[in-house]
C-alpha cells in the first residue's frame, strides 16, 4: 500500500516563489488523491501492491489492462509528484552538476532548454531532466506519464499542471516557470545523476 509521503519541509518554506496555499493544496489534495486512486486500483491485484513504484511503471506493458490506464494516472501522478517535492528545498543549492553544464554548454543553455519545454507543453504535463542510458535529456511529457514508462530515468521534473501554479500566478506559466528556478533543490539533482 502506499502512502502519502512527508513534504519534508512546511507549506510556506518556498515563499514567495511557490505560496504556502498552493503547497498546501498540491501536496494534500493532488498527491493525495493519486495515492489514494492508486491504492484503490490495485486492490483486485494483490500481487502487485507489494512492487515498488518504479517497478510498476517501468512495467507498465505488464500491468492488466483493466487498471493500466489508473496506474498511468495515479501511479505516475504520486511518483512524478515525490520526485517533485524533494527536488525543491527553501533557498536553492547552487551546486549545479558537472554532468548538466558539460550535456547543455551552461547552467543557462540548460534552464532555456528546461524552461522551453515546460512551456510549450500542451496542457497539463510535466518538463523534465532524464537519464537516458548514458545521455541526459531535456523532454516534456502528457499528463502524469512517467519517464519510466519510456526507459528513462526521472532527474529533475518540474510540474506544470494548472495546480502547481493557478493559485498564484494564475495563467501565467512562464512566470511559475522563471521563479521556480529558485527552489531548485541541486543537491537532490546531483545525488540523482550519482546513482
Amino acid at each position: 500500500m502506499f502512502v502519502l509521503p512527508e513534504l519534508g519541509y512546511e507549506f510556506n518554506a518556498l515563499e514567495p516563489h511557490i505560496d504556502a496555499l498552493t503547497m498546501e493544496i498540491h501536496h494534500g489534495k493532488h498527491h493525495g488523491a493519486y495515492v489514494e486512486k492508486l491504492n484503490a486500483a490495485l486492490e483486485k491485484y494483490p500481487d502487485l501492491k507489494d512492487k515498488k513504484i518504479e517497478e510498476l511503471l517501468s512495467g507498465i506493458k505488464d500491468i492488466p489492462e483493466d487498471i493500466r490506464q489508473a496506474v498511468i494516472n495515479n501511479g505516475g501522478g504520486h511518483h512524478n509528484h515525490a520526485l517533485f517535492w524533494e527536488s525543491m528545498k527553501p533557498g536553492s543549492s547552487q551546486n549545479v552538476p558537472e554532468a548538466v553544464t558539460k550535456t547543455f554548454n551552461t547552467l543557462e543553455d540548460f534552464k532555456a532548454k528546461m524552461t522551453e519545454a515546460a512551456i510549450n507543453r500542451f496542457g497539463s504535463g510535466w518538463a523534465w531532466l532524464v537519464k537516458n542510458g548514458n545521455n541526459l535529456e531535456v523532454y516534456s511529457t502528457a499528463n502524469q506519464d512517467s519517464p519510466l514508462m519510456e526507459g528513462k530515468t526521472p532527474v529533475l521534473g518540474l510540474d506544470v499542471w494548472e495546480h502547481a501554479y493557478y493559485v498564484k500566478y494564475l495563467n501565467r506559466r512562464p512566470e511559475y516557470v522563471e521563479v521556480w528556478w529558485n527552489v531548485v533543490n541541486w543537491d537532490v539533482v546531483n545525488k540523482r545523476l550519482n546513482t
